[in-house]
């Protein structure tokens, strides 16, 4: 259970727990009526009723409320490469949706991290607080309490984190680095594909740097600015570079990969509760440097 504490100083007197608890303390209204209900506050280790006004050199501290999800674990691996009390970042692998849904109900990444959970002795509710297309790879960000969720989508809001990624495109990308800012909308309901719509699209902003050029093809690294669905292959296919792979947009290369070749390497963000500036990679997969190995050729 994640836990806050605060020692009350001489800016505090006079000021009741609830009050110094708003201050000193970023939660939601949502979270700070689930502490009052739950009798989650105390003062000097006592539970705490809000309107108490306590003493300098008190210690406020605060347990977040113990809540878990209920998915039918499965035996699906999953990947750290950061956890802590507040927030879990994977590695996700290839042909996994990250959360059930009506076409994949189940074998999700939501799954496998009730079996980890089983594993490491942990019990939380997943909050996925990004998401990665079933065949895009990478870093994928799971908040272990409303706390932690709230906090990463605020700064995603303000564009204080970053997000790159690396793919593999058809063809020479002759510019070293530019942006495509073109707005992106679902022109069918009934179909998942996305497109660049001047007219009803929403703003949509990609930055493209080359890394490497081979033979027919180009390693591009991506850094979004927004977070539309599918904005980095729709992007790409519509200044006619499709995503090595991607057979939605029209990219598909099977003698080279089954799926877009499309991973998020790069994620810098702070920590929700310590404030501290985390950059994470994650490595690239297999298949990602097998399509290297055969167009390097």
């Amino acid at each position: 259970m994640a836990k806050f504490e605060y020692t009350v100083t001489e800016e505090d007197k006079d000021l009741p727990v609830k009050t110094i608890i708003r201050r000193r303390f970023s939660f939601s209204s949502r979270l700070l009526s689930k502490l009052k209900y739950q009798h989650l506050v105390y003062l000097n280790d006592e539970d705490v009723a809000g309107w108490i006004v306590p003493d300098i050199g008190d210690v406020i501290s605060v347990n977040l409320p113990e809540e878990k999800s209920d998915f039918p674990p499965e035996d699906i691996p999953i990947y750290p490469v950061f956890e802590d009390d507040d927030i879990l970042i994977i590695n996700k692998q290839p042909g996994v949706t990250v959360h059930p849904t009506k076409g994949h109900p189940c074998h999700t990444i939501a799954n496998g991290l009730m079996t980890y959970m089983e594993k490491t002795n942990q019990s939380f509710k997943i909050r996925f607080v990004n998401r990665l297309d079933m065949d895009t790879t990478g870093l994928l960000i799971i908040a272990k309490n409303s706390h932690a969720q709230d906090e990463i989508t605020k700064q995603m809001k303000a564009k204080s984190t970053e997000k790159r990624y690396k793919a593999i495109v058809n063809g020479i990308v002759e510019e070293d680095e530019f942006t495509i800012d073109l707005p992106i909308g679902r022109p069918d309901p009934e179909n998942v594909a996305r497109a660049v719509m001047e007219e009803g699209g929403y703003p949509s902003v990609t930055h493209v740097k080359v890394l490497e050029r081979y033979n027919g093809y180009t390693m591009v690294e991506l850094l979004l600015e927004t977070g539309r669905t599918h904005q980095i292959r729709v992007h790409m296919s519509h200044i006619g570079h499709p995503l090595v792979g991607d057979f939605l947009y029209g990219g598909e290369n099977p003698e080279l990969i089954d799926r877009q070749a499309l991973h998020s390497y790069k994620l810098s963000i702070n920590h929700p509760v310590t404030g501290e500036r985390l950059i994470l990679e994650a490595p690239l997969p297999d298949d990602f440097k097998q399509v290297i190995e055969k167009i390097s050729k």
